[in-house]
């Protein structure tokens, strides 16, 4: 039975959802990428309200969750049930990165005492305050987390294919990508990434163009919302602390549903 703190976090996210409140500005974008009967990956899935509204834009969609936190997961699980998506989805308590094995989760301490969930990241021993370049901490709390690829994982579930990946990993972009590099080839799926600049090199070693060059140099087409209006692209906004990028890649083109994507992509 999930404990009552769970459930509270889960409730909370169970109406907002339903209401379609507090969803990133990309998120209405989805019904220009999805539909028949996609298979996605949703990494860092937190309480799962981008899987909720795969399933609501497609639903027949299939979809893998990869939530590394503890308590998240448990939040995750019990929001599932509670939209009646539990079918669709399929929830994996592991965080992802470029080599299976296990890695801990930083989760910073917000200075009101509360815990910044949305901030947590993966690291291979516990930091020092500031645990992040970007945020304002009074300590972390660290726990141990399995870690899989998304080759790995795709290989021993059987997926033959994949059509579309959300990541938001808080920095490890690059590691979670390069764990992925043989989906990519295979079945260039359409991308969701939340880029973080300050964290990719901060805590990874690793760069936003780096993240960049994994799409662009296998020929996909970049796209992001500035304002309110989508536009095309080939840099990464390095002042941003973090932004959700699209990527496209021109031989999936033929199948998007109808919509801004398809329009751009045969511009």
């Amino acid at each position: 039975m999930p404990s009552i703190r769970v459930l509270g976090h889960a409730y909370r996210a169970w109406r907002r959802n339903r209401a379609w409140a507090k969803h990133e500005p990309e998120t209405p974008y989805l019904a220009d990428l999805l539909s028949g009967a996609p298979v996605c990956l949703h990494v860092g899935a937190s309480d799962g309200r981008h899987s909720y509204v795969m399933t609501q834009v497609a639903p027949k969609a299939q979809i893998h969750a990869f939530e590394p936190s503890a308590f998240t997961f448990e939040v995750l699980k019990v929001c599932l049930a509670w939209h009646r998506i539990s079918g669709n989805v399929t929830p994996v308590n592991a965080a992802v990165a470029d080599a299976p094995g296990e890695l801990l989760l930083v989760t910073p301490i917000k200075m009101s005492g509360r815990m910044a969930r949305g901030y947590a990241y993966l690291a291979a021993e516990r930091p020092q305050s500031p645990v992040r370049p970007d945020f304002e901490d009074k300590g972390a709390q660290v726990e141990p987390t399995a870690v899989t690829t998304l080759d790995q994982y795709c290989e021993a579930q059987g997926l033959s294919r994949v059509d579309f990946i959300r990541m938001d990993v808080e920095g490890a972009e690059l590691k979670a990508l390069k764990g992925a590099e043989h989906i990519i080839e295979r079945d260039r799926p359409h991308v969701l990434i939340e880029i973080h600049p300050l964290m990719l090199e901060g805590r990874f070693s690793g760069s936003a163009q780096a993240v960049l060059e994994v799409f662009l140099s296998r020929g996909y087409r970049m796209f992001a919302l500035n304002a309110d209006r989508l536009e095309e692209c080939s840099d990464v906004d390095v002042e941003a602390p973090w932004k959700d990028y699209f990527f496209v890649h021109p031989d999936r083109a033929a199948d998007l549903p109808d919509g801004v994507f398809k329009a751009r992509m045969a511009a």
